[in-house]
């Protein structure tokens, strides 16, 4: 076996015809859960066609190998891409910042102190 080098993956998910959004986001969720896939870093669901996004931090040759497993996916269209630069959990995030600040100029601190006071920004709630 080769020597894992600690990485981020992207894992992009479709869900087959006929699953629905509510039972796409199910599976989705209980595949980010799995924790012998590595640190789930970000997750997200898609609108209009059902599936979503994970990102997941593989550190040991276990959780690389758990990414060709789809587990709850079955049947699922699934691409896993290695990330460039985000080498860890932490690389991901100082990846957001400096695409944020070299590509347009803000900063996340910027941007959370200029959004409205709307209830779906969940993530107003958790401050």
């Amino acid at each position: 076996m080769h020597a894992v080098s600690s990485r981020c993956h992207l894992v992009y998910a479709l869900a087959p015809d006929g699953v629905s959004a509510r039972e796409a986001n199910d599976l989705l969720n209980e595949y980010v859960a799995d924790e012998s896939r590595g640190l789930a870093v970000w997750h997200d669901h898609f609108v209009g066609e059902h599936g979503g996004a994970v990102v997941l931090d593989t550190r040991d040759d276990d959780e690389e190998a758990r990414l060709a497993d789809p587990g709850p996916l079955g049947g699922w269209k699934l691409s896993v891409h290695p990330l460039t630069f985000s080498l860890s959990s932490v690389g991901f995030s100082a990846q957001t910042k400096f695409t944020l600040e070299q590509y347009r100029g803000v900063s996340l601190d910027e941007l959370a102190a200029g959004e409205p006071d709307d209830p779906r920004y969940w993530w107003r709630r958790s401050a």
